[in-house]
Formats: C-alpha cells, sequence, structure tokens
C-alpha cells in the first residue's frame, strides 16, 4: 500500500508510515493545538517529495499561511512560482485573485478545488482544509451530509487529504456532528495546561487498514524546526476530559439546536 509521510518527525511511524494514498483524514482538536502546523507540514513533505498541493485556508489569509511556513523554513512562495502549490483563500473573498473563494460555500470550494487540480495538472496530489467547519457554522446538524458530499465528488480526483474540525473550547466535541463519521481516519489533537505550563498531545484515533498506535503522545513545536513527537504521554484520558456534568449540558443544548432546525418535536419521558 503507498502512504504519503507526513513529514513529522516520530509521527509517521506511528502509523506505519504515513496516511494511505487517497485516504480523507479528519485533523481534529481545539484551537491552538498544533492542527495548522501538522498540515503545513503535511504540504510542505508533499512539495519537497514531487506532489502537488491545494491548500484551502478559510480562517487565515493566503499570506498568513506563507507566513507561517517560513517560520519553520518552508518557502511556499517559491512551489506556488513553480505551478506546485494553489492555496485557496476563503477568508479574503473577492474577485480579483483567482484562488480566492467567492462565498463560503461548499460547492464552490469543490469547484476551485478541481479547478486548481486541472490547473497543476497530473500526479499525486494532497489537499488540505482547514477548517471544514467553516462551512457549517450556522448549521452543523449538516456536517455529516456536507463531509460526505465533498468526499464523494473529490475521491475521484486521487487526492489525499486533512480535513480539519474544530473542537469546541468547552467540550471535547467536534463543532458539527459528521466528518469523523465519513473520514477514513482521525488524528486528534488536545492541550492541557500542568501545573502552569501548557501541553499539547496527538492521538491517531483512527487509520483504516493501518496498524496504527494506541496511545497519546506529547507534541512540541519550536520555531525553525516545526512539529516534533516526544514521548507517550503519562496522562490519563480522565485527567483532561471536560466534566461529565458540563459534557451533557453542552449535548443538550445541541440537541435543542438541531430539532429546531430539523423542525423535530421535542418528547417528554413525563
Amino acid at each position: 500500500m503507498e502512504r504519503l509521510r507526513t513529514g513529522v518527525r516520530g509521527f509517521d511511524e506511528l502509523i506505519e508510515g504515513g496516511i494511505p494514498r487517497g485516504f480523507f483524514v479528519a485533523v481534529v482538536g481545539e484551537p491552538g493545538t498544533g492542527k495548522t502546523v501538522f498540515c503545513i507540514h503535511y504540504a510542505a513533505t508533499g512539495l519537497r517529495e514531487g506532489d502537488r498541493v491545494i491548500y484551502v485556508t478559510t480562517e487565515e489569509s493566503r499570506e498568513s499561511i506563507i507566513r507561517q511556513a517560513m517560520q519553520f523554513n518552508f518557502n511556499f512562495k517559491s512551489f506556488i512560482e513553480k505551478n506546485r502549490l494553489v492555496i485557496i483563500d476563503a477568508l479574503m473573498r473577492g474577485r480579483d485573485d483567482e484562488w480566492n473563494l467567492l462565498e463560503l460555500d461548499v460547492d464552490e470550494l469543490l469547484k476551485k478545488v478541481i479547478e486548481a487540480k486541472k490547473h497543476m495538472g497530473y500526479g499525486r496530489t494532497r489537499l488540505v482544509v482547514d477548517s471544514m467547519s467553516a462551512f457549517w457554522l450556522d448549521k452543523p446538524v449538516v456536517a455529516r451530509k456536507v463531509s460526505y458530499h465533498v468526499k464523494r465528488v473529490l475521491y475521484k480526483w486521487d487526492m489525499t487529504a486533512l480535513l480539519v474540525s474544530q473542537y469546541a473550547v468547552t467540550s471535547d466535541m467536534a463543532y458539527g456532528f459528521g466528518l469523523e463519521h465519513v473520514a477514513d481516519g482521525i488524528i486528534r489533537f488536545k492541550k492541557i495546561v500542568i501545573k502552569g505550563r501548557l501541553h499539547r498531545f496527538v492521538l491517531v484515533e483512527k487509520m483504516r487498514q493501518t496498524n496504527h498506535d494506541l496511545r497519546a503522545y506529547e507534541i512540541e513545536i519550536k520555531p525553525g524546526v516545526g512539529m516534533a513527537i516526544l514521548n507517550p504521554s503519562e496522562y490519563r484520558i480522565e485527567d483532561v476530559r471536560t466534566p461529565q456534568e458540563v459534557s451533557r449540558r453542552i449535548r443538550e443544548v445541541k440537541e435543542k439546536s438541531r430539532r429546531e432546525l430539523t423542525g423535530e418535536p421535542e418528547w417528554s419521558s413525563e
């Protein structure tokens, strides 16, 4: 089986050498946990190995992604000039740039991604969408439908994709249900503060056709170097989980929101 390396030091060994070609992998976690840095590594490694790369950014501008990559000595501008990298900017929307989205719409996204694939020509292609959550901000209940639509349309274009989903800061749940259900793999990022110091972790929760490591690992991110995997975590999931009562109340609010959007009646047990 052909696998695509992420380039993150110590990570590919956790998934038998890389992500299987053609997979759609969900990268999930709270803000500030390292998801974008992980995606930048994945894109940069592909460029170094001769792949075409399409990078969709919805929460930062194209220039911001280029600057972040330079912090880790990845020169994205040079690959844009070589027609090996297209960064689709969904934040700075406008008609004056062919790689800006005119509106935050999933069909507009798919159209632009396919245009970029045709523009760069034949070759193994990596796709990053950071993040998918932007496409269901007003209706998180449609996340599964949107995610399935994206995977179904793009699957035939031979892309190996990282699709980012934001987790709510107050819970351990993604904003919008569904992406994880249709994904071929799930890579989860987490952060906690221990004795006044921020710690970040990564866990491969799912990777089809792969005998992946089941442990959570602490990670570090350094300027000029990037992300690296450290040792397996000594903390249990119970040590970092949101209190059950808080999670229960959040689920109730989400369920109420879902019923309001779908018109489903609320049944009483009394």
